[in-house]
């Protein structure tokens, strides 16, 4: 039985097989169905590498903010993967551990079961997000530690995850709507306004955010380097845009390289430190969180207080992002002013952590007790649904705390203060039952008051005058009747 391994990104699958290490292991597909108005021609995920003309690439993305929402285009993706071309598996005589979103929802869970049971007829499935991987994995060394925090900074967003004896704790995961993509758009805005008109060049500018951008240990030091001459300054660069003839990709002019007049420079200043700060400082673009110190330090404020030194003390950082020239520093600098006395903040990074997860889930797919218990098999699925899914894979949805410790709801406090209008003098905000009572003996009150005052209404009109009296009698009293019932 052959086990498969997908982590499923938002910007690329990163795929391999348990036991089967290659030179190209994990094999790097770009998680996209690609037009090329050059060579105009469609390319599927892993046949990017055939394109020639890398300029207005046009992205049908099947992941948008995080979740996947293009199916179509996601199950030929995949498809492309399974085939001959990449992996070369047949789905049903194997396993697959795919990664999925953070807070993933119950609809679009029960839509991978169907894809990988129903589609692929998959012999066994598990689904997991990241976090709840790595600590499989080497990036803290084994044996892991039983506190830790992941800071997962990939294409679409950017989470801060407490994982505690190998389980996340959700109630304090923080997330920051800043990732790759949004990134990549930043410096493409800022390009263009300056310089050339880049918006359509995506793939370019992805390429120029990976090879010039750095994260600045002094900003507005930074900035003031930046004007100065450009000859002399060490900050900017320039960034010779590809000719699409002889390369592909652009490049960083060195001081001895040939300088041809038929060269498309990029003059990167400021740009290159500006983009990466949104991270640090979202609010520069209008966002109105805080920043990646100040969420890691609100979780772990969260989480509980005896253990929280071993939170700061353990925190790994994977996506990315994370791989910018003075991240690392960066990061450890603000939360060291922010972690409490006497914390020790010790940051863990890969050598590439882009593939933290995807050796993490290696790992895990290795163990015998993964086949064995963990994965659901087809069966099952068949059997019980998507619940045999929910019963062993990680569930993001918290339980709910005890009726005693539950915050007042709306409703709750809309009674609240009927209750003191009503000048009953006593406290409301006791219990269910008490509340219940009460809002019974308002309504009997205020039906009792209404019935009331409708009986007068009622007699009042039911009383009759002097004239309908004699009407009446002499309806009552028919022809020939005794004198005594007449009147007048």
């Amino acid at each position: 039985m052959v086990v498969v391994a997908f982590d499923n990104g938002g910007s690329t699958i990163k795929a391999g097989i348990v036991g089967h290490r290659t030179a190209d292991d994990p094999r790097i597909v770009v998680n996209a169905v690609i037009r090329s108005k050059g060579d105009k021609a469609t390319y599927v995920g892993h046949e990017l590498d055939k394109c020639k003309d890398y300029s207005s690439l046009n992205y049908r993305l099947p992941v948008e903010k995080g979740y996947v929402v293009d199916w179509d285009a996601q199950k030929v993706i995949w498809d492309g993967v399974l085939s001959d071309e990449v992996l070369n598996v047949n789905p049903t005589e194997s396993t697959l551990l795919m990664t999925e979103p953070y807070f993933n929802l119950p609809k679009i869970q029960q839509v991978y079961d169907q894809f990988i049971f129903e589609e692929y007829e998959f012999h066994a499935h598990f689904r997991s997000p990241p976090a709840s991987l790595i600590p499989h994995g080497s990036l803290f060394g084994l044996p892991p530690p039983e506190c830790m925090i992941i800071v997962d900074s990939g294409f679409s967003f950017t989470h801060i995850v407490p994982v505690m004896e190998g389980k996340v704790v959700w109630s304090a995961v923080k997330r920051l709507d800043v990732g790759g993509k949004l990134l990549t758009n930043q410096l493409k805005e800022l390009v263009s306004f300056r310089q050339w008109n880049m918006m359509e060049e995506t793939f370019i500018m992805n390429h120029v955010k990976e090879t010039c951008c750095f994260v600045s240990q002094d900003f507005k030091k930074d900035i003031e380097t930046c004007r100065e001459n450009i000859k002399t300054n060490s900050i900017v660069q320039e960034y010779v845009l590809p000719d699409l003839t002889k390369s592909k990709a652009g490049r960083i002019r060195q001081p001895d390289d040939i300088t041809l007049d038929t060269d498309q420079v990029l003059t990167m200043g400021n740009e290159r430190f500006a983009v990466p700060e949104i991270i640090f400082r979202p609010d520069g673009i209008g966002l109105e969180q805080c920043g990646l110190a100040q969420a890691i330090s609100t979780s772990i404020s969260l989480l509980p207080h005896d253990l929280q030194g071993m939170f700061w003390a353990n925190i790994g950082l994977i996506g990315g992002n994370t791989k910018f020239t003075g991240f690392r520093d960066r990061l450890l600098s603000e939360l060291q002013s922010l972690a409490p006395f006497g914390c020790d903040v010790v940051l863990y990074q890969s050598s590439d952590p882009t593939l933290d997860a995807y050796h993490s889930a290696i790992a895990l797919a290795s163990l015998p007790v993964f086949t064995s218990s963990m994965a659901v098999t087809r069966a099952e699925y068949l059997e019980y649904g998507s619940v045999a899914m929910r019963r062993k894979c990680p569930d993001w949805q918290p339980a709910p705390p005890p009726l005693r410790e539950r915050e007042p709801t709306t409703r709750d406090r809309d009674r609240t203060v009927s209750g003191k209008e009503s000048g009953s003098g006593r406290d409301r905000t006791t219990s269910g039952k008490d509340k219940k009572q009460d809002g019974m003996s308002l309504k009997r009150q205020e039906s009792k008051g209404k019935g009331k005052a409708k009986a007068e209404q009622v007699e009042a009109a039911a009383e009759p005058s002097q004239s309908q009296r004699r009407t009446r009698v002499r309806a009552v009293n028919p022809v020939g009747a005794s004198s005594s019932g007449k009147r007048g």
